[in-house]
């Protein structure tokens, strides 16, 4: 039987511990870390998404705002209140909250955050950074992975991890991150062939695909890691992941729930990445 971990418990170390820096800092009466996040339209998920983050940064005394535009705000529009925010000095994080509505173009959007202010890991040259292996912003799942394996004391050297998926967001960045780490790692996707055979070859199974429950205890090894990233609502409305929780639990060492895994890490990460920022300006003013 798994041992389950809880990433909502390792995001609230992770969130104490950043706590503890913002009250110093209050302390010595210098200037707070201060997230932006831009939202546009009613994206019923995205305004929740938002307030869960708006919440997370009154919960470690981070200063945060939301500018809410329109459904109809123009791509132009939305560039230029970017703009706008990379030079306000109070800013240290930008982010824009996806999806956006389908007459803006999102890499653009992302194109026109500061890369000093863009705590998503998004804009082009944070992602060259991480391929280059140099200090940037990195995505906050992907970063939210290896920070929940680190501190469960999972040993990540030399093991060989399967990732199923291979978007931006998520499977591409992570492969990248844990082959930094030394692990040995293979990207699937849906044209993989063999895709169960090469799953249950894996130490560590990360799962990134958005199909609800779509891997199983045939797809995993035993005493194998497993982490859910994904995030579907079931026919009854519950939130489940893209791994059959209780039956794979039967045979993993270790496994992340749905929800209470991986998500409540990826917001841990932004606030991480948003001080990162803070204290990256800090030190270019000196």
């Amino acid at each position: 039987m798994a041992e389950i971990i809880y990433g909502n418990l390792i995001a609230k170390d992770v969130k104490n511990e950043l706590k503890e820096q913002i009250e110093l800092l209050k302390r010595e009466k210098k200037k707070i870390p201060f997230l932006c996040v831009v939202l546009v339209g009613n994206n019923p998920a995205s305004l929740s998404y938002i307030k869960g983050k708006e919440k997370a940064c009154n919960e470690i005394g981070m200063d945060s705002q939301i500018i809410h535009l329109d459904e109809n705000t123009s791509e132009k529009e939305l560039i230029l209140k970017i703009n706008e925010l990379n030079n306000d000095e109070k800013i240290d994080g930008i982010l824009v909250q996806m999806p956006l509505p389908s007459h803006i173009d999102e890499n653009r959007v992302m194109e026109s955050i500061s890369s000093f202010k863009d705590v998503d890991g998004l804009n082009p040259y944070n992602i060259g950074k991480l391929y280059l292996k140099e200090d940037g912003m990195i995505p906050c799942t992907p970063l939210g992975i290896v920070e929940l394996l680190k501190r469960s004391n999972i040993t990540i050297k030399s093991k060989k991890v399967v990732v199923i998926g291979r978007s931006k967001l998520v499977g591409n960045p992570v492969a990248k991150l844990l082959l930094d780490e030394n692990a040995t790692v293979t990207i699937c996707h849906s044209k993989t062939e063999n895709l169960k055979e090469i799953a249950k070859s894996a130490d560590i199974l990360i799962v990134a695909i958005g199909r609800e429950k779509f891997v199983d205890k045939t797809f995993v090894k035993d005493n194998a890691v497993v982490i859910d990233v994904g995030i579907n609502r079931n026919s009854e409305g519950k939130l489940v992941g893209d791994v059959d929780f209780d039956d794979v639990k039967e045979v993993a060492s270790y496994i992340t729930p749905v929800p209470k895994g991986v998500g409540p890490m990826t917001i841990a990460m932004l606030l991480s990445n948003t001080f990162k920022a803070y204290l990256n300006k800090e030190k270019i003013n000196g």
